[in-house]
């Protein structure tokens, strides 16, 4: 007798089951504004300089890289394409999704696993709130909306890191290197990254707050929900961008 583990499909069910049901409450009786103030500003405001940072010595670090490797074959003008690209495309996103991913997925899963584990989510049925309306809508909406927006910082503050390392470095000029990159980047580009940005916003609310409703056992519960957040939305950031990559290509 064969025996599957079936373990993962049930979990991934659920989680549907809860998008959708918070997507519904949420949109019935939403709660009050200040409670998606506070999201988005948890999500966005202080999410700036960690998304800053990653970004810009993302795009010096291909820039140097890139300009060394292109300086042997005196490619080294066509730079900032190559880094404006692979920014926009790929970089930007993703490395924005695991940021995000890790500092603001595993704050929801632990604010939400000491809720559950300390009776506080019972204690918003008893008064008649659905959770699935005050707690999880307002953090799914908040990453949506916030999470385009810090794609697109990433986006330019790579641009930038990139420029300021070329100029210095290999002696290509701020003027030429948007230039050059302009020639090539289109619009599809940039709406590519963004709604990678919406799709990993969808992807890490959704397995923050599934794993923080379902917490148990105490302490060591909320600490086991919020690992596998971090490695939860880290990995599906990345096999989700695979995917979609492959479908904005063949689009």
């Amino acid at each position: 007798m064969v025996v599957r583990n079936t373990g993962w499909l049930t979990s991934l069910g659920e989680l549907m089951i809860m998008l959708r049901r918070a997507c519904v409450a949420g949109l019935r009786d939403p709660p009050p504004a200040r409670v998606f103030l506070d999201q988005l500003h948890d999500v966005g405001v202080r999410s700036l300089s960690i998304v800053g940072l990653t970004a810009v010595f993302t795009g010096m670090v291909m820039a140097l890289q890139l300009g060394y490797f292109l300086t042997q074959f005196g490619a080294k003008i066509f730079v900032s394409r190559m880094v404006g690209l692979s920014v926009i495309a790929e970089l930007g996103p993703v490395l924005t999704g695991l940021m995000i991913g890790g500092r603001v997925g595993a704050g929801m899963a632990a604010e939400l696993g000491t809720m559950k584990v300390t009776e506080q989510i019972d204690a918003l049925r008893a008064l008649g709130t659905d959770p699935a309306s005050y707690l999880v809508f307002p953090r799914l909406v908040a990453l949506i909306v916030m999470m385009p927006l810090l794609t697109g910082l990433a986006d330019f503050v790579g641009i930038l890191g990139g420029m300021v390392l070329a100029y210095f470095d290999l002696g290509v000029s701020p003027n030429f290197y948007m230039r050059s990159l302009l020639q090539w980047l289109t619009v599809a580009d940039i709406v590519r990254s963004l709604v990678k940005g919406v799709a990993f916003g969808v992807i890490i609310g959704a397995v923050a707050c599934f794993n923080g409703i379902n917490a148990k056992n105490g302490a060591d519960g909320v600490g086991r929900a919020t690992t596998q957040t971090v490695v939860g939305a880290s990995i599906t950031v990345l096999v989700a961008d695979f995917f979609l990559t492959m479908l904005m290509l063949s689009i």
